[in-house]
């Protein structure tokens, strides 16, 4: 099996970049732009917690699918997700168990979040294309 994923890494790499980012800057759309639209957010007060929160996820969201400062925009977001996981999550029940107080998605946005800025963007991005460009060897 490894034999046959292995060539597929940087592909696999940056599929994972791609639609972890179109997820995550839908939270911040429906946010900050309600689209798509949630009641919750329709009185959101932009200098807020959940509002700097909606300026990260969409602009973060928006560097992290094209893959532009994949590394140093993947790394905040992760501290984002951790930072909201222990404000917003961890104090409605046990921290030790995500599920219980609807924290699994941040968990997973900061693990996801924190393997991409280690490991980079994968293909078909932006710094991929830099990097690859004759004007910046």
């Amino acid at each position: 099996m490894n034999a046959f994923l292995a060539p597929w890494q940087p592909q696999l790499l940056a599929v994972l970049r791609i639609v972890s980012a179109y997820l995550f800057l839908l939270h911040g759309s429906a946010k900050l732009l309600h689209l798509p639209h949630v009641p919750m957010f329709d009185n959101l007060e932009l200098l807020s917690l959940t509002g700097i929160s909606g300026i990260l996820e969409l602009v973060g969201g928006v560097l992290l699918l094209i893959g532009l400062f994949t590394r140093a925009t993947a790394f905040v977001l992760s501290g984002e997700m951790a930072a909201a996981y222990f404000i917003g999550h961890a104090s409605r029940g046990s921290p030790l168990f995500p599920m219980l107080n609807q924290g699994d998605a941040a968990v997973l946005y900061c693990f996801i979040f924190l393997y991409i800025a280690a490991a980079g963007p994968g293909t078909w991005s932006v710094d991929t294309a830099r990097a690859k460009s004759p004007a910046s060897a």
